[in-house]
């Protein structure tokens, strides 16, 4: 497979970037973003993604029980409740059919507050679009490599 596009010489990750910065600064633990990133790029089949945010979640020091368990999450008691509504909510609005539906949107209601599920909503966003560029730029996975600065936090 050969990358086709290069974004960085347009400027379009200037613009995504910005996304990621104030997702950098945003009322929810990057631990949570993360594994909503992952969970979102599984579903998507972004190949660079998953590299990128299971590698970023290692270094985090994350499980690989729940890393390797993400995709059936429902089925495994590894997750919190909040990570369990994230998720839910990260699958509906990915998965966008119709509308997400209410009884997703009153669970993850029970859990976050409003700033906190409009950043969760901007994150799922954000990282469909991440997903979306990477796939059709066909990014090649395998040589990012996570910064030595989230190692150390």
């Amino acid at each position: 497979m050969k990358t086709r596009l290069h974004y960085a010489k347009t400027g379009v990750y200037d613009a995504m970037d910005s996304l990621d910065q104030y997702l950098g600064n945003c009322s929810l633990e990057k631990s949570l973003l993360d594994l909503v990133r992952l969970r979102a790029s599984q579903i998507n089949g972004c190949a660079y993604c998953l590299d990128m945010h299971w590698k970023d979640l290692r270094v985090a020091g994350e499980n690989e029980q729940r890393l390797y368990s993400l995709d059936a999450w429902r089925e495994c008691p590894y997750y919190s409740d909040r990570e369990r509504a994230a998720l839910e909510w990260t699958e509906a609005v990915t998965r966008i059919e119709g509308h997400v539906p209410e009884g997703v949107y009153e669970e993850v209601r029970g859990l976050f507050s409003d700033k906190e599920l409009c950043d969760l909503t901007l994150a799922v966003a954000a990282i469909n679009a991440w997903n979306r560029l990477s796939i059709a730029a066909r990014l090649v996975p395998g040589g990012y490599q996570p910064a030595k600065a989230e190692a150390a936090s």
